[in-house]
């Protein structure tokens, strides 16, 4: 005698060898022997042998038709065997009863389960729900084969256009698109990224990092939102100056300016810093443009402002204008000694905007040494301050910036452009620490200490950066900065690119005018508005050095460079000789920290901004080529 048997979900047959009440001692086709609960035991058969009857009864069961089972058994709970005699009108063979209890068990939608062997027909509705949620389940499967041949042909599906940001940086594995690019992605065992780029869904791979940026911190566009035009200053005094600032040539966001006026035992030097707190209020519509972006976006070619441009207009230090300013005089004597200083807001004389790249050919480490810098406008002006710059730098004991190492700026050609995309890179090497550089540093050092210390002294709060230990923290009370070497250090110079200067400098406004400062001490706007900066200032300088990475790894590409001198870092780490770029080479040998070298490139990838380089040779020693410290305290 034979049983046939349900085991963990599926049927088995075999042939009794002891046969008691509640239990079963059987041994399988396969010769295999088990005990089994007499309960689990479906039917008893003597023929076909136990290896024959799923194989006939599968067969049959194709032949029965799920919809005919559905009409002909009644509303009441049946057993299989009872549904196979009613079917083929007779007592039925093992085979027979079998094969509907196979097809009964295939069809969960139109039968429910009661028990062992035992069923219920769905009812209609349910049914008819079921089946239409089945047929959806197909049609959907379909549209993700469709969707998925699509891609791995390199064409882009209609239904992906609109939902390209999503599917590349916030996919939602529910919809059928986000399944087709994935399985996609499976068969042809590239990224996503590639796959749609491939396909034409992302136009470089320049749009695809900025694209991913712009997703996480810009949402709802770069584009300013509908807002009031900023207010005009109010009557201010003129400045009795001639003002002048130092940036490079593609600063349109200019923030601060100096001046040298004479006097009769010495000088006034002027620190003349972009007023946009005049323009208007915390708590204002331009606030909230300014509170969201919290800073100024920097990347090579591009930059995303945190006013807008209107109101830049207005405020920005641009040559010919008198715009509103809050000034910071130092009175110096002929000895170099600071003696004093005030505080002003007033409207300031901007004589010039000098750029680097015109000053620095004659403004340098060696003309100045030399005595030789050669006249142009403003050229004693700068020389005062690059001596006061030095007596600063002195009494603070620290640096204002790396005297060694390199800084690059990034042009971007977009007239112009190649295979991978649009655009055509230059960098330039600028050394670190320029005299102009000095000069500037130490004038903005001292305007962020003196106007810090004035808001602390009269106990006004502020927003202060502090050192202590190597780490450099935020924090609403005065504290020393250890490397800068001051007491105290409020970011004020830069309100037109950073919210926390723009903060200080609404509180500076109202103790110069002895007004309530409209930040309250522990005010919950002045601590949310010091966290939210960090994180997103944070976020925004990783962005920009990782596009600038990026730039470096297309620069090679542009330039068809595949030797490339850098010096080793530690272990397999090593720094590019003329780039700001930093690789791991595994298959560097142990070197000393600063040995130069010569590296193949073997592959980069601008998709996955990552380079592939192996070790070359060693390179010979250039004095010119020395390493880069790490980056000066801010």
């Amino acid at each position: 005698m034979n049983v046939l048997f349900e085991e963990d979900g599926s049927f088995k047959t075999a042939a009794i060898l002891t046969d008691n009440d509640t239990s079963l001692q059987v041994e399988t086709a396969s010769g295999k022997r088990a005990k089994i609960k007499a309960a689990n035991v479906l039917l008893r058969f003597r023929e076909p042998g136990c290896a024959g009857l799923l194989d006939a009864a599968e067969s049959q069961a194709e032949t029965i038709e799920t919809e005919f089972l559905y009409e002909v058994c009644g509303d009441a709970e049946f057993a299989f065997g009872e549904l196979a005699r009613e079917y083929y009108g007779h007592e039925p063979g093992a085979v027979e009863s079998t094969a509907i209890l196979l097809r009964l068990h295939a069809a969960p939608i139109w039968f429910h389960r009661k028990g062992k062997g035992r069923f219920r027909k769905a009812p209609p509705e349910i049914l008819q729900a079921a089946l239409a949620g089945l047929e959806k389940k197909k049609h959907q499967a379909a549209a993700i084969e469709r969707m998925t041949a699509d891609l791995l042909a390199g064409r882009l599906p209609a239904e992906f256009a609109p939902l390209i940001e999503q599917l590349l940086y916030k996919p939602d594995r529910n919809r059928l698109e986000a399944k087709a690019l994935e399985a996609a992605c499976g068969e042809s065992g590239a990224s996503a990224p590639k796959l749609l780029a491939r396909a034409g869904g992302i136009a470089s791979a320049h749009d695809y990092h900025l694209g991913r940026f712009l997703f996480e911190q810009f949402p709802e566009g770069t584009d300013f939102p509908t807002h009031e035009v900023a207010a005009e200053p109010g009557d201010l005094p003129l400045a009795g100056v001639r003002a002048f600032s130092i940036d490079d040539a593609h600063t349109t966001e200019i923030d601060d300016a100096l001046s040298v006026t004479p006097t009769a035992d010495g000088w006034r030097i002027g620190i003349h810093i972009a007023a946009p707190g005049l323009g208007f209020a915390p708590g204002s519509p331009l606030d909230a443009i300014a509170r969201r972006r919290l800073s100024t976006v920097y990347m090579p070619g591009r930059k995303i402002t945190m006013l807008p441009d209107g109101l830049v207009e207005r405020y920005t230090l641009a040559a010919g204008g008198c715009p509103a300013a809050l000034s910071l005089y130092l009175d110096v004597g002929r000895d170099l000694v600071l003696r004093g200083h005030e505080s002003r807001i007033e409207c300031v004389p901007i004589a010039a905007n000098l750029r680097h790249h015109d000053i620095e050919p004659l403004f340098n480490d060696e003309t100045v040494a030399a005595g030789t810098v050669p006249p142009f406008e403003f050229r004693d002006e700068l020389l005062l301050l690059w001596q006061l710059a030095n007596v600063f730098e002195a009494g603070r004991g620290k640096p204002a910036a790396n005297q060694l190492g390199k800084d690059y700026n990034f042009r971007v050609d977009w007239t112009a452009g190649d295979g991978d995309g649009p655009g055509r890179i230059e960098i330039e090497e600028r050394k670190r620490g320029s005299p102009l550089d000095k000069l500037v540093a130490e004038m903005m050092i001292v305007a962020n200490s003196t106007w810090g210390r004035m808001l602390d002294e009269a106990k006004v709060p502020g927003l202060y950066r502090a050192q202590n230990g190597g780490k450099v923290r935020m924090t609403t009370q005065a504290a020393p900065h250890e490397g800068l070497g001051v007491d105290c250090y409020a970011w004020s110079t830069s309100p037109l690119r950073r919210y926390v200067d723009l903060v200080n400098q609404w509180q500076m406004i109202a103790l110069l005018r002895s007004e309530t400062a409209p930040f309250a001490p522990k005010s919950d706007a002045l601590l949310t508005a010091m966290r939210d900066f960090e994180l997103t200032y944070a976020a925004y300088a990783e962005f920009q050095r990782n596009m600038e990475r990026w730039w470096c790894l297309r620069w090679l590409r542009q330039q068809g460079q595949t030797r490339v001198p850098a010096r080793v870092l530690r272990e397999s780490l090593v720094r590019c000789t003329h780039l700001p770029l930093v690789l791991r080479v595994p298959s560097l040998p142990a070197l000393d920290a600063g040995t130069p070298v010569i590296l193949e490139v073997e592959a980069i990838d601008l998709m996955d901004a990552e380079i592939r380089a192996r070790f070359l040779e060693l390179a010979p020693e250039s004095p010119a080529d020395e390493m880069e410290p790490e980056a000066a305290p801010e």
